[in-house]
């Protein structure tokens, strides 16, 4: 059986993911993302209004014309996670294919949000849950399988595309946690069983491959955070914690520790609402009844005047902006545009890391300045990343040992940590080890 990997976004740079098999005549394909920051840097756009054709020219989400020179019709469309950078491209791709989108639960439920929001074109495609450890059949021949993983939000999967030829593991976007604050575990247990049953290609992040090490659990980031709570227990100003909307388990934290210390905790910005409400109500999470979430501006803006009237010492306001997006709620904090009143002293905690992007890093640079212009303090880094450093890198090829390593979700420079990992298992570029572009087809079995 013919086996061929087309690699269309994502490895030319981090985000806009989206890879494509060739299993005989049936295609697996695994993300559709989108670019944050290709549209971050153009002001006021507006992605579910705007043509497919505009945004690939932006380089905001996958040129997929590659995909006419593969042989086969599409069986599935597979986003690993509800991160933006591996389904934001949905709504504007997926009609194009007559296959279902196929997701675990929390995922699903994102991208029917996404497809409902969008403007320009009707996305038609069935959406079908599948939980983490479920299988299909793909065509006569393959199975598609979900293996549980852990990652910054809940409800992740490396997807298998098992072929007569060898599996084909998607490995795009995980922590080996195995004490996760929420879910279970990875599920080593059967990563090692599919290494034993024969793996042809294993296609991986490379996000943190030249970090050493192993990347350390989530509960040793709610450790982390909890510590500096407590640290401000005694603090009778304002506090401000903002993170990753997305990332259920840490809000999780927030909100529990924010009753420990005596202060009511809100969720406040359309995608802290979004992403918490939808994980309390497909019941991921079990959040105190009395728990306030507001997206719309004015409902946010109410609720800032009543913790003003109120008193800012009894409210942890729990915000979107983590990154310094113009637009996003602590970003309109430090500008004097809320009802809330930033005084000297303040304390604002930064529960998340500035995605290593230079949109993202000026933008961040800008909010902590008009913060600290106001007399905030500033709580940085209380966090732990969602990918392997080397020593996950490692465990997952001994355990896979795949005949055929594919790098992927970095630039071309961002590969050479990992290619030299790799080189160090015995992987030879050119032969086994394939460093690709986006657009490329990748032949490993005609």
């Amino acid at each position: 059986m013919e086996i061929e990997i087309a690699t269309i976004g994502g490895y030319e740079e981090v985000g806009r993911q989206m890879t494509a098999v060739r299993a005989g005549d049936d295609v697996v394909v695994f993300d559709m993302g989108l670019n944050l920051s290709k549209v971050l840097i153009h002001d006021n756009v507006e992605t579910e209004r705007m043509h497919s054709l505009d945004l690939i020219d932006m380089g905001a989400i996958p040129d997929d014309r590659v995909m006419s020179e593969l042989e086969g019709d599409v069986q599935a469309i597979v986003p690993t996670h509800g991160h933006l950078d591996h389904i934001g491209a949905i709504s504007k791709l997926a009609h194009r294919y007559d296959a279902p989108v196929v997701g675990t639960p929390f995922t699903i439920e994102l991208v029917k949000q996404q497809i409902d929001s969008e403007e320009k074109f009707g996305v038609q495609n069935d959406l079908v849950k599948m939980d983490p450890g479920g299988t299909m059949d793909i065509g006569d021949d393959c199975e598609l399988e979900f293996v549980n993983v852990t990652h910054s939000i809940i409800d992740a999967i490396n997807p298998v595309l098992h072929t007569p030829e060898g599996a084909v593991v998607y490995g795009l976007d995980k922590r080996m946690d195995h004490n996760p604050v929420l879910g279970d575990p990875i599920d080593m247990e059967r990563f090692r069983e599919i290494g034993r049953e024969g793996v042809l290609a294993y296609i991986e992040d490379c996000t943190n491959a030249g970090k050493k090490g192993k990347t350390p659990s989530e509960s040793v980031a709610r450790e982390q955070l909890r510590d500096v709570m407590y640290s401000v227990e005694d603090y009778e100003g304002g506090i401000v914690a903002t993170t990753f909307s997305s990332h259920i388990a840490r809000v999780k934290s927030l909100v529990e520790f924010a009753d420990d210390i005596g202060r009511q905790p809100v969720l406040l910005g359309r995608s802290m609402e979004k992403y918490s409400g939808t994980a309390e109500r497909l019941n991921f999470v079990d959040f105190p009844d009395d728990l306030g979430m507001y997206g719309h501006r004015k409902s946010v803006d109410r609720t800032f005047k009543r913790i003003m009237e109120e008193g800012k010492e009894n409210y942890l306001p729990i915000v979107t902006g983590h990154q310094g997006e113009p637009r996003a709620m602590l970003t309109r904090m430090a500008r004097g545009e809320t009802p809330y009143e930033l005084d000297k002293g303040d304390k604002v905690i930064f529960s998340a890391r500035v995605i290593p992007e230079p949109t993202n890093e000026g933008q961040r640079y800008q909010a902590e300045k008009l913060l600290g212009m106001q007399g905030a303090r500033i709580y940085d880094d209380i966090h732990v990343s969602g990918h392997l450093n080397s020593e996950g890198h490692y465990q997952m090829l001994q355990a896979l040992n795949p005949e055929n390593v594919i790098p992927a979700h970095q630039s071309m420079g961002g590969f050479a940590p990992y290619v030299d990992l790799a080189r160090n298992e015995g992987y030879q570029v050119g032969k086994d080890l394939h460093i690709t572009e986006n657009g490329n087809i990748i032949q490993l079995v005609e």
